[in-house]
């Protein structure tokens, strides 16, 4: 099943091996897409579908210092080149919108204020280009100041089709600004955007309808992760939140909805995946440690249509051609996620 079509949303990927949105801080100075970051995804573009790294739709809301944007005009141009040499390579790519929310630093973002669903900050230290700085609390948003940031999202959506994205995928994951409004962890708001699940999932809801608006909703996918606990997230009830989302979700149309099933540092346990799959009538993507062979076992059982791979397609551009080989796998190097040029980068060796 691993190798066989998938209709999601206006394309039809070859195979459901995916792959995951990974930051990995190779974008030059004015966070500008480069010639780089072109090979690096197009050595990827036997992925069904290629998912980039978390892309700013706003400036001052960088929180890795190195990460591209698509807000402005030189962005959108940087960017034909890598959709250019995804797609000169068959691949099919989506651009992953994203705002940092709460994970923004002022020191990164030449003094900006940051901002997110409530005025709790983030713990510990983050690095920034002043060195090791601790995090920030940020101000709340006012209800005033919603509509822009979710027009902010549908521009971006907009700058990622003009820029030679296939789609967008909107980041609601892992504790940026979207997970900031979901999760009551984060959200303490008493006015239309806090409290019940319904109000919290408010924002979500209205990004997702200016950005499906804006390109189609055959265009567009969502990520959560309703478990992780990165970023200092936590939810009371997160399957009750994953089946009321997933239950919803059905009305947007949506290409696809990315789930990661986990939590990366196992502060919360569950299993969100079955009530997604019970909810959900889409194209469900599980995330979070598959190897093929579960990959295959999980796609076969019904229980999702496709799995994104992080790390695994980090670390072997031909990850698709390795699975249907059955051969070894390279092995990631942590120590160079996010150091800039090619080392860890582009000179992971294919078959």
């Amino acid at each position: 099943m691993l190798f066989t079509p998938l209709q999601a949303g206006a394309l039809t990927l070859p195979n459901r091996i995916l792959m995951a949105p990974l930051t990995r801080a190779r974008a030059s100075l004015g966070h500008m897409p480069n010639d780089l970051m072109a090979e690096y995804y197009a050595q990827r573009a036997s992925a069904g579908l290629i998912v980039t790294e978390c892309t700013m739709i706003a400036a001052g809301t960088s929180a890795f210092a190195s990460e591209p944007g698509i807000y402005n005009a030189e962005q959108l141009e940087a960017w034909k080149q890598v959709t250019a040499a995804v797609h000169a390579k068959g691949g099919r790519i989506f651009l992953q919108i994203w705002h940092a929310g709460r994970a923004a630093h002022p020191a990164m973002n030449a003094g900006a204020e940051t901002v997110s669903s409530s005025g709790i900050g983030l713990s510990g230290e983050v690095h920034t280009p002043e060195g090791k700085l601790a995090n920030v609390a940020p101000r709340e948003l006012r209800e005033d100041e919603i509509p822009a940031l979710v027009q902010a999202y549908a521009e971006a959506a907009k700058n990622a089709r003009a820029a030679g994205f296939d789609g967008v995928e909107v980041h609601g994951a892992n504790g940026y600004l979207i997970d900031q409004f979901l999760r009551d962890g984060a959200n303490q708001r008493s006015d239309a955007y806090g409290g019940s699940m319904e109000k919290r999932a408010r924002f979500l809801f209205e990004v997702l309808s200016a950005v499906c608006a804006a390109i189609g909703s055959d265009r567009v996918g969502l990520r959560l992760s309703p478990l992780n606990s990165y970023n200092d997230m936590k939810d009371s009830d997160p399957l009750a939140l994953t089946a009321f989302l997933a239950e919803r979700l059905n009305g947007f149309n949506l290409a696809y909805l990315h789930l990661m099933r986990a939590d990366f540092f196992q502060a919360q346990t569950g299993d969100v995946m079955t009530p997604a799959r019970a909810h959900y009538k889409g194209v469900l993507i599980g995330n979070m440690g598959y190897s093929g062979v579960e990959a295959e076992q999980a796609i076969s059982a019904g229980k999702l249509d496709a799995v994104a791979f992080g790390t695994a397609f980090l670390a072997n551009p031909d990850l698709p051609a390795r699975l249907k080989a059955g051969a070894a796998l390279n092995a990631p190097d942590a120590s160079t996620f996010y150091t800039p040029g090619a080392k860890g980068y582009t000179d992971y060796p294919a078959l």
